[in-house]
């Protein structure tokens, strides 16, 4: 396993408690009644936490998406054909896709790393999806672009026909049950492209029957962008850097990290929780509530960007209001 990612995910660093407990006092206090805006609250304090200051701010907010392509889609599990990542890759570039409309209003930069676009992964129902080098490469991309990234809180999204496939073969495998708990129609297949869906997701975790490290489970059945994002996450708690997380394949990429060490994603909230039945699921396991809940099925971190502005407005509203004492003393 690589060297890097498991050495880093011993030695997590923690987020400063008393900078949390100063916004969560400060909000006790607040020109509202008391409570009125707590889930807010509690996300200010989470940012406090993170970007280690008592006036949390988000204004240089930062969307990575890594586009990669894999061999599962030679099962016919997606409604679209392969060439599409390269595309949309190239739309996300060109600044003419939903998440970078999305990035415009919230005042967010998005750049867009190619991890194996037309170097399709092995195809997971016969195969790894990537042998060490390979995983390692995956790895050092997410690892660099998050250390140099100039931002506040970084959004992490993903493109890669068939992805769904992996993320949900990836929690399947990690949290057991019926396989077709865990697989949805993704970018929309019909009821037979389902259940070829579920075939290989059924493949691949019998293939990989017996292998119980998390990360290892990763290697067998994630993508390349999977790999890259749990090694951005885990980039970004190096560098106090709070983390939203998108939908379901960004969520199956992160949850290898909680159980290889707890508390790897206490600097992650969920931004949105997609229509894919299997991601509501895995939220339950991660214990973590999204802060939207639109019924988004896009992926490329569009949700986890619409919710950038109410974690904007949730610093705004502790350290732009005055408390009582401040107003009345």
């Amino acid at each position: 396993m690589n060297n890097w990612l498991t050495s880093a995910l011993t030695s997590l660093p923690a987020g400063d408690d008393a900078a949390a407990e100063a916004v969560r006092l400060r909000a006790s206090d607040i020109l509202r009644p008391a409570g009125a805006l707590a889930r807010f609250d509690e996300v200010a304090v989470w940012v406090a936490r993170w970007q280690e200051t008592s006036r949390p701010a988000v204004t240089r907010p930062s969307a990575v998406i890594f586009a990669a392509d894999h061999g599962v889609t030679a099962a016919g599990v997606s409604k679209y054909p392969v060439d599409v990542t390269a595309a949309m890759l190239a739309a996300y570039r060109a600044g003419k896709s939903t998440v970078t409309a999305f990035a415009h209003v919230a005042g967010a930069t998005v750049a867009a790393i190619d991890v194996g676009v037309g170097r399709p992964t092995g195809d997971i129902r016969f195969e790894a999806a990537m042998d060490q080098a390979r995983f390692d490469e995956a790895v050092e991309a997410g690892r660099a672009a998050v250390e140099d990234l100039d931002a506040d809180l970084l959004v992490l999204g993903e493109m890669g026909i068939g992805n769904t496939t992996a993320a949900a073969a990836v929690a399947a495998a990690l949290g057991g049950g019926e396989v077709a708990a865990w697989v949805g129609r993704g970018t929309g297949v019909d009821d037979a492209g389902l259940a070829r869906k579920r075939d290989a997701v059924r493949q691949s975790i019998d293939r990989v029957a017996g292998v119980l490290d998390p990360l290892e489970v990763l290697r067998e059945l994630g993508g390349a962008e999977l790999v890259a994002m749990a090694a951005a996450i885990v980039a970004a708690r190096h560098r106090k850097l709070p983390v939203l997380i998108d939908g379901y394949v960004v969520t199956a990429a992160a949850w290898p990290l909680l159980l290889s060490a707890p508390g790897a994603l206490d600097h992650c909230l969920v931004g949105h929780c997609s229509s894919e039945p299997g991601h509501r699921r895995l939220l339950e396991r991660l214990g973590k509530q999204p802060l939207l809940d639109l019924e988004m099925r896009l992926g490329e971190g569009s949700g986890a960007m619409a919710a950038v502005p109410l974690v904007a407005m949730a610093c705004a509203g502790v350290t732009e209001v005055p408390t009582f004492g401040e107003w009345f003393g």
